[in-house]
């Protein structure tokens, strides 16, 4: 018996149809067509997931235009943030961000001011706001998954909502559309374990 004896009745039509049909399958065995691995723009060590971001001076203002011109679904209370006078874009600074995922922290030490103080031990420091947004925009909810991350926070100085309470900005993957959202940024705060915590590594602008 072959060795590929045990795969399910449709394991080969699905290979064709990953390669694109029979034609790019006969191409394929050519040696006409190559398949390689997709190129990922972050790595992982330990438990932290690092990569880099350019910021380009949009507005809170503009970033709700942007995202929503593009597909993206941005909350009621995220646009509260973004509107904020508490949001000062940047422009032509280079981030590179380190996001503490979730299973780094026990159940009961998944709380804000425990995450911001193990971010201080590695001496990560706050991002900007606008972290959120650029994050969103540049990873798909596929990415985000093979993260193994459901949400990621970034981790800024809390900026207030209408009534008062302080907000963080996150992106969320889900059945319903790629978010841009904001959750509750006090110290106290607790979160699952498929989340995702961005602080900041360094920061250059190439304008300098």
């Amino acid at each position: 018996m072959s060795k590929y004896g045990h795969r399910p009745h449709n394991w080969f039509e699905a290979i064709v149809n990953k390669l694109g049909g029979e034609e790019r399958a006969d191409a394929f065995l050519r040696d006409e067509l190559a398949v390689s691995e997709p190129i990922r723009s972050w790595r992982e060590e330990d438990g932290v997931i690092y990569f880099s971001l350019i910021s380009d001076g949009t507005t809170g203002e503009d970033w709700i235009k942007r995202l929503e011109g593009n597909g993206f679904r941005v909350g009621d209370y995220a646009k509260q943030v973004l509107r904020s006078a508490d949001f000062k874009p940047t422009s032509g600074v280079t981030t590179e961000v380190a996001l503490l995922k979730g299973v780094l922290f026990k159940d009961n030490d998944r709380i804000t001011i425990k995450i911001r103080a193990e971010a201080d031990k590695r001496k990560l420091s706050k991002p900007n706001v606008e972290l959120a947004c650029l994050i969103r925009e540049k990873f798909t909810d596929k990415e985000i998954e093979a993260m193994g991350l459901i949400w990621i926070v970034a981790m800024h100085e809390p900026i207030n909502d209408s009534v008062g309470g302080p907000r963080l900005l996150g992106l969320i993957r889900g059945v319903d559309g790629r978010w841009l959202s904001a959750c509750g940024g006090g110290p106290g705060g607790r979160w699952g374990r498929g989340r995702g915590f961005a602080f900041v590594v360094s920061q250059v602008s190439s304008q300098n």
